[in-house]
């Protein structure tokens, strides 16, 4: 799987013991970590990615998410649930970031 970010590749090749155990970590939580269905478990890492103003990670989630099967309305939706919980600006920020991935394609 090709990576989303530049920086990423960075990290793995500075880094590439601690990607590995990073990455086994990722799967064992991601894949046998408890009962919900993959694009379940890609709506809430979009919106935690979105609720904590983590740029990378959002794009990275929503890019996964959609290689996945989400639609983007359920991207949308999970997106929305963030204006009662975290705010308006924190929504807005994740939107913004939701929108140019968009308009550029992605």
């Amino acid at each position: 799987m090709k990576d989303v970010h530049e920086m990423f590749t960075h990290f793995k090749e500075e880094f590439p013991r601690i990607y590995e155990g990073h990455e086994a970590l990722g799967k064992e939580i991601h894949v046998q970590g408890g009962p919900l269905p993959e694009k379940i478990r890609w709506l809430i890492k979009i919106a935690v990615s979105g609720a904590s103003g983590h740029r990378i990670s959002l794009e990275t989630h929503i890019i996964r998410g959609k290689e996945a099967g989400l639609t983007d309305e359920e991207i949308k939706h999970a997106l929305l649930l963030l204006l009662p919980t975290v705010g308006f600006p924190a929504f807005m920020e994740a939107y913004s970031v939701y929108s140019a991935m968009k308009a550029e394609g992605k």
